[in-house]
């Protein structure tokens, strides 16, 4: 796959990396699909198979959300992540799938329902009855919800419509803003979550370090192979976590609130990236427990907001 060194998806090509995310950020600013395929031709790039740009065959790789270090939930098309390296970021390749033009996957040529943007998933939102991560996904009547799902360890037993949930913690996020030296906590809060990204770059980069320094004695015999899987494997999963940590505190250092005044039309106008980045900043995790009855809608006494700070409401 273009821009990257193995059929594994492990190791990135550097170069083409770089080409890849030029690409995105001419599509971004509103160049079509043509457009950047013709600069990518006229530059000297080509494709994995030598052959030249074009339409189709540049949306099928900005289709493919490996190129984010992501895939689908194969029972629920949820985007997760897989660890694994990565050209862009998951925000912008859901940026992209948005993109002018899209009409679900360029293979199949099929419409697909509206891609939903899950505010609080990703880790942010637990289930109050297993602690496991909820994720997003739309219900059989196509309604966006997060779930607690069997097939990630969990009990299976909570799920909450998306809107009733983040509408919650919008109207409680912005309650905190109000809060008189709500900004000076902020802005600790964001210099602690640039020191603790600084420490998992760093931890990341001494995992990459152990997983290639395994393979030479292994090459060498002296490992067995049973050995070798498995120290991998706990490497791979160490660095997954930390890949996955790593892009949760740097969306929460990243709040572009400089100069803001009015934070709630603030909110309804900022992008998904934004909005998310202040939600991480200010709240530890979300905790969400079943409904006391199905269809109850009020959510007051089924979430839990744990925050950040320790006086916060």
């Amino acid at each position: 796959m273009y821009g990257f060194d193995n059929q594994a998806l492990t190791r990135v090509r550097a170069d083409e990396r770089q080409v890849v995310r030029e690409a995105v950020s001419r599509i971004r600013a509103g160049q079509s699909q043509a457009e950047v395929a013709a600069w990518m031709t006229a530059e000297g790039h080509r494709g994995t198979m030598g052959g030249e740009w074009t339409s189709m065959t540049l949306g099928r790789l900005l289709d493919n959300p490996a190129i984010a270090g992501l895939e689908r939930a194969p029972h629920t098309g949820e985007l997760v992540e897989t660890g694994r390296q990565a050209l862009i970021t998951p925000e912008e390749f859901r940026e992209l799938e948005q993109r002018p033009g899209r009409r679900g996957s360029v293979r199949s040529g099929e419409s697909r329902e509206p891609n939903y943007e899950y505010l609080l998933a990703g880790g942010a939102t637990v289930c109050g009855q297993c602690s496991t991560p909820m994720t997003g996904g739309r219900t059989g009547a196509g309604t966006p919800s997060y779930r607690c799902q069997t097939s990630r360890g969990g009990c299976g037993k909570v799920r909450i419509t998306a809107s009733l949930l983040e509408d919650h913690v919008a109207e409680h996020v912005l309650g905190e803003l109000a809060r008189p030296g709500s900004r000076t906590s902020l802005d600790q809060a964001r210099k602690e979550a640039e020191v603790e990204a600084q420490q998992l770059r760093e931890r990341i980069g001494k995992l990459e370090e152990s997983r290639a320094e395994l393979a030479a004695p292994y090459a060498a015999g002296q490992v067995s192979r049973d050995a070798f899987v498995a120290a991998d494997k706990h490497i791979t999963e160490s660095l997954k976590a930390a890949r996955s940590r790593l892009r949760f505190v740097e969306q929460a250092a990243d709040v572009p609130l400089g100069g803001v005044e009015d934070l709630a039309r603030w909110w309804e106008h900022a992008p998904y990236s934004s909005r998310r980045a202040l939600v991480l900043l200010l709240l530890n995790r979300i905790v969400v427990r079943p409904a006391r009855a199905r269809g109850v809608r009020d959510v007051d006494d089924r979430v839990d907001l744990n925050w950040r700070a320790a006086d916060a409401a």
